[in-house]
């Protein structure tokens, strides 16, 4: 039998961890892959996604040449509060269709400008877009555009605003 010694303490055996350790680094990277994954396959490594690009409408030579045919007519400028209680700039006005094609699609640009005539806006707008609502020749439509946020460097006169598309009615065969 061992005896044991005045002021040694008795011995202990380190206990046995039986590889643990080496198990939770396995646990902690395999959680770290699947979170990595799942990171990657749920579209985070790409970015915010972006807003869709606005569908232009086609601008030829036999839009441009139609463009003579209508009259936009009655601009104006006026404030209002939108539903957020923001106040919004309203750019109204008529359009009037002298060709002999039905448009089912219009889109206008507006400019607005600084005291040194630099554009400090420009936005293109569909103000005709539902085909089932087709301007036939000889009809006369208003329109309104809201803009929420204008530059305060704007010289407050009215914008410019031109036809930068049209799409034509298809021809019944």
């Amino acid at each position: 039998m061992h005896a044991l010694q005045p002021n040694q303490p008795p011995s202990i055996a380190p206990p046995d961890s039986g590889g643990s350790g080496f198990a939770w680094k396995i646990l902690a990277v395999a959680i770290l892959l699947v979170a990595a994954v799942f990171y990657f396959w749920s579209g985070h490594a790409s970015g915010p996604a972006a807003p869709p690009a606005p569908v232009r409408l086609p601008f030829g030579p036999a839009e441009q040449a139609y463009v003579r045919k209508i009259d936009i007519q009655n601009i104006s400028l006026s404030r209002a509060e939108n539903f957020l209680h923001q106040e919004v700039t309203v750019l109204s006005g008529d359009l009037t269709n002298h060709g002999e094609r039905s448009l089912t699609g219009l889109e206008l640009t507006i400019e607005f400008f600084d005291e040194l005539h630099q554009v400090v806006l420009r936005e293109s707008r569909q103000v005709l877009s539902v085909p089932s609502q087709a301007l036939a020749p000889g009809e006369h439509r208003s329109f309104e555009i809201s803009f929420e946020h204008i530059p305060s460097s704007w010289n407050m006169q009215q914008p410019s605003v031109r036809i930068s598309g049209l799409q034509f009615t298809p021809a019944k065969e």
